[in-house]
């Protein structure tokens, strides 16, 4: 429906030529404007209806484990069944934050839930058998796990903006809502006030995905990265962060790729940042981190994304 859409705004009301650069570049813009709009705005809205019946004290007590590490294990698993994308895991990931929950905790689930899902494993299975769905599962489970535990054992707090730590102090008195029209409302306007804030930032981003889906040609990947350039990986990571998508939208991508000879590690890297390294992402997340975490976050995803995709090209 949403294609649909763009479509008939793009070239019927616009009356843009199609197969055009600059019309694909806009039908692109138009769609993933209005779904990523839709979606932040029922992530935020539901969320926001779930955290208050839940105080922060005990979602901070369910992954605050003595020992960290069994907070990363639970948040990485916890990722992996709650199937959103980049965008709409990070208010999740700002409510953890805000709970108290330790910092590498929260970046081991915000890691976890764009990159593995119950979906997106069950169309890897499908498209490409068992073992692949598998390789990609517990490989993302384990860069959610070391990436949120590296975070965690540098104590990066400070480089938390710091009027999400004011917001927590308070947060106690604002969650003690019993009406449900009560809890409507405060769902609504922590939705609005978190639009407010990014919409800006997510055009631009958007704008960005839109350029390179329209100018960008469709074999620049199977081009730059194919099999004997020992760069492929890192070019593939370097392609896939500034495209948006969750991990379910972005199989078919990865199906034709593999059908034109593209490594599984080359696959598997590209699909990672796609997933967990989308620019549309990292602006969200400036508004909660300064910019030294968001540079720590990235790199750290960066490098493992890399070390994935080397280790499976030599393997398989």
């Amino acid at each position: 429906m949403l294609e649909t859409l763009a479509s008939y705004i793009t070239f019927d009301l616009l009356n843009l030529e199609q197969g055009s650069r600059f019309g694909g570049a806009l039908e692109f813009f138009i769609y993933d404007t209005i779904k990523i709009f839709l979606l932040l705005s029922v992530i935020i809205f539901v969320i926001s209806v779930i955290r208050s019946y839940f105080p922060p004290e005990k979602t901070r007590r369910i992954l605050s484990h003595k020992k960290e590490f069994i907070g990363n294990i639970l948040a990485s698993l916890l990722g992996m069944v709650t199937p959103f994308c980049s965008c709409s895991a990070v208010p999740l990931f700002i409510g953890f934050v805000e709970a108290g929950v330790p910092l590498g905790v929260t970046f081991s689930f915000l890691i976890s839930s764009p990159m593995v899902n119950e979906v997106a494993v069950i169309l890897l299975w499908g498209m490409f058998g068992w073992k692949i769905a598998a390789i990609y599962m517990g490989t993302g489970l384990l860069v959610a796990f070391f990436g949120g535990l590296i975070i965690g054992k540098l104590k990066l707090e400070e480089w938390v903006e710091g009027y999400v730590y004011q917001f927590r102090s308070g947060q106690a008195q604002e969650m003690k809502i019993k009406v449900f029209r009560e809890r409507l409302e405060y769902a609504r306007e922590n939705t609005a006030d978190i639009i407010r804030k990014v919409w800006l930032f997510i055009i631009i981003a958007i704008g960005i995905g839109g350029f390179i889906h329209g100018y960008v040609p469709q074999d620049f990947l199977v081009y730059y990265a194919g099999r004997g350039n020992p760069f492929a990986v890192p070019i593939a990571v370097a392609v896939g962060v500034p495209l948006y998508s969750n991990a379910a939208g972005v199989i078919p991508i990865v199906y034709a790729l593999m059908e034109k000879g593209l490594s599984i590690g080359t696959i598997l890297a590209f699909m990672m940042a796609v997933t967990a390294l989308s620019l549309p992402e990292m602006i969200i997340l400036r508004k909660v981190l300064k910019v030294p975490l968001l540079a720590v976050f990235v790199g750290i995803m960066a490098v493992t994304i890399t070390a994935v995709g080397y280790v499976f090209n030599a393997l398989l």
